[in-house]
């Protein structure tokens, strides 16, 4: 496995963001602790973020763009590990469709993440060593507490919109519930109220995956130098496999053989897409820390909005006053149609401000990364038609 360092130090550059990132940081101290639903505080800690655009005099034109489960704070400007564009590049910018020339876009790292908020790889101060599993187990709930700390910080009283898809999506719903009167509009894209049970599988493949790695060390790696590179790329090629869609994965790689005529007859990569799939495998290695990626998928799996409310969506939502569109596509199989649905009834139930988009594509579930023209569309006009009505400037 290859590692991304820097061409003079040789410093692994995954493991310097993760402690020196190259972002905005917000610092908050022992004596502004993060209340987690563990039954436990963080303090210190710290939340590394990005902005674009300019925060105007009323402070009313802020959107809190919440990344996925492996994204990062870079939504629009170049990653400092890989040197590729942002995530959302395509999606937030000048003229594009969440307009920098009109709107102020924060974009945090999540705590328990690995590009610079805390999380496993921070080393705890009370020890000297990497926080590994000492860290509490911490929840979407626990994310969104940290992120209203910073625009708390910022001094932003009410966002004007909050977007996240899949994990951000997650976030998105959640600073609705917790932060009805902070939130004008949002946009949850390709998410659900909770992770249901397959997704919970497909995760729990993962972390037994990493767990299993000698590498691991109990998840130690970092004090003994050493990385489970192998059990990550294992977690990642199931992962990837959920992303897309049986007629995507058909379209591209079919039953083609990789560099050969004809079958091997061993266990090597004799298909395209056992070569994609290693590919995919050994390139998240370079970028993402084990431990960060066991704490996000637990995140994800605890997450039940309608939990607190005897199981019942509609009541996470009374009194809803916030302006909703959410956005499925067709061909997603880890977060379908019907979740978006369930929540739509649910805002329904409490005569909320909600639309409600399905775009047709069998991209599956990465969809929401990629240029999708009519998700372009939706955006632009949710997020146009929410200004319009928040009395925003064109």
């Amino acid at each position: 496995m290859s590692i991304i360092a820097d061409p003079v130090t040789g410093e692994n550059l995954g493991i310097r963001e993760a402690r020196q990132p190259s972002s905005k940081v917000a610092y908050f101290g022992e004596d502004e602790p993060l209340r987690l639903d563990a039954g436990r505080t963080l303090s210190p800690f710290h939340i590394a973020y990005e902005t674009y655009g300019e925060l105007n005099a009323a402070k009313s034109n802020a959107i809190y763009v919440c990344h996925a489960l492996t994204g990062d704070q870079y939504a629009a400007s170049r990653s400092p590990v890989t040197g590729k564009e942002g995530w959302w590049s395509t999606l937030i910018g000048p003229g594009k469709p969440i307009d920098t020339n009109r709107f102020f876009v924060v974009c945090s790292n999540v705590i328990g993440s690995c590009m610079g908020s805390t999380g496993p790889a921070t080393i705890d101060l009370s020890t000297g060593l990497p926080y590994a599993l000492d860290l509490p187990v911490l929840t979407i709930p626990d994310m969104v507490r940290a992120q209203a700390m910073l625009i708390d910080r910022l001094g932003i009283d009410q966002l004007f919109a909050v977007i996240g898809g899949s994990m951000g999506g997650m976030q998105c719903l959640q600073w609705t519930v917790a932060y009805p009167g902070r939130v004008f509009a949002a946009l949850p894209i390709a998410t659900g109220a909770r992770h249901s049970s397959q997704n919970i599988a497909f995760h729990e493949v993962g972390r037994q995956a990493v767990m299993a790695d000698p590498d691991w060390r109990g998840g130690h790696y970092l004090q003994y130098g050493t990385r489970p590179h192998k059990g990550l790329a294992v977690a990642r090629m199931a992962a990837h496999v959920t992303y897309l869609s049986e007629a995507a994965l058909h379209r591209k790689f079919g039953r083609n053989l990789q560099d050969r005529e004809k079958l091997g007859f061993g266990f090597e990569a004799d298909f395209q897409i056992e070569s994609y799939l290693r590919h995919q495998g050994m390139t998240f290695v370079d970028r993402f820390d084990a431990n960060a990626y066991l704490y996000l998928t637990r995140a994800m799996d605890y997450f039940d909005i309608a939990a607190e409310h005897g199981g019942r969506l509609a009541e996470a939502f009374r009194g809803a006053r916030t302006r909703f569109c959410l956005v499925s596509f067709s061909s997603d199989w880890l977060f379908p149609t019907s979740e978006s649905r369930s929540i739509v009834h649910a805002l329904n139930a409490n005569a909320a401000s909600v639309s409600f988009v399905e775009i047709e594509t069998d991209r599956g579930h990465d969809a929401f990364l990629l240029e999708e023209p009519e998700f372009f569309g939706a955006v632009q006009g949710f997020v146009s038609s929410a200004a319009k009505a928040r009395g925003l400037q064109p």
